[in-house]
């Protein structure tokens, strides 16, 4: 096994996209009151499965 160099290694240009400043933007979003309500996510599905298998 090879020890640490004594030599730095040079800079190099990061990926193209990794420096970019970017800003979250919240866009309020207008919903009917009759319409029906959206499918809830991935996460909150399993969590509503797994509540309903501890009940039984």
């Amino acid at each position: 096994m090879t020890g640490p160099s004594s030599t730095p290694r040079g800079e190099h240009t990061p990926r193209p996209g990794a420096t970019w400043q970017t800003a979250l933007v919240r866009v309020e979003q207008v919903v009917d009151d009759d319409s029906p309500d959206p499918r809830p996510n991935r996460a909150t599905r399993r969590a509503i499965a797994r509540a309903a298998r501890r009940r039984k």
